[in-house]
């Protein structure tokens, strides 16, 4: 496997890579015998419009449509962004975190540590982690050089909570990148939300709880949260 990216550096990276497609240049491309017509549609609709029109329902639907609006929208602003890069933050937490399970991934992340937590500092956490998450993603996003992305096939969602939507990241001159995109059903609902991402075999989400498990264990949930926030409130540069 191809070492340009380390797998810190890759989770963050092609997670915002999906949410990239078919925009600024980038094309997609489903691999099976009908092409995708989603761009053309974006083309036809106003960023506004075509909110209202995500399939929280059909989670593959749902990725590929995000992934479009989003940065059909980074498009439009970008004169804007390149004087102001945290509006990238403001593209993020209305286009993304919508269809973004935070509280789930949230809880993940404390993992055995939940029940030794109080409600107000779960609370306290899922909203800081929200924010993180904000700040996280809109750095990504300054990233980019139109790396094109294949959406596999559609699988069927018969009695399924929890499917993966396949993707493939074509690097030039690199291995490709595959990566699964996790989403969960609410049962309620019966809308798709996302929750982690898999690049690699690599979960966004274990490396997180890896990485903030033992801290908070040792000096407590609060202590983790002030450091997320604290993070989560530094400004977006484009390097």
């Amino acid at each position: 496997m191809n070492k340009f990216l380390s797998i810190t550096q890759k989770v963050p990276f092609v997670l915002g890579v999906i949410f990239s497609a078919n925009v600024v240049g980038m094309e997609t491309t489903v691999l099976s015998s009908q092409q995708t017509t989603l761009p053309q549609k974006i083309n036809e609709l106003s960023v506004g419009s075509l909110a209202m029109e995500v399939d929280k329902k059909n989670p593959y639907v749902m990725i590929e449509t995000v992934a479009t609006l989003t940065f059909k929208r980074f498009a439009n602003e970008s004169s804007q962004i390149k004087i102001n890069p945290n509006i990238l933050k403001d593209i993020v937490r209305e286009e993304l975190m919508p269809y973004i399970n935070y509280k789930y991934s949230a809880y993940k992340v404390i993992g055995v540590q939940l029940k030794k937590t109080s409600r107000e500092e779960r609370d306290a956490f899922v909203s800081v982690f929200r924010d993180y998450l904000i700040t996280s993603y809109a750095q990504v996003f300054t990233l980019y050089d139109n790396q094109d992305v294949e959406f596999f096939p559609e699988q069927s969602l018969a009695d399924k909570t929890i499917v993966a939507v396949n993707t493939r990241v074509i690097m030039p001159n690199r291995d490709d990148i595959d990566i699964a995109f996790k989403v969960r059903k609410n049962r309620k609902t019966n809308e798709w939300k996302a929750f982690d991402m898999v690049a690699e075999g690599v979960s966004l989400l274990d490396s997180k709880q890896a990485e903030l498990g033992g801290v908070i264990r040792q000096q407590g949930l609060p202590h983790v949260t002030a450091l997320l926030k604290e993070k989560s409130q530094r400004d977006i540069v484009f390097k």
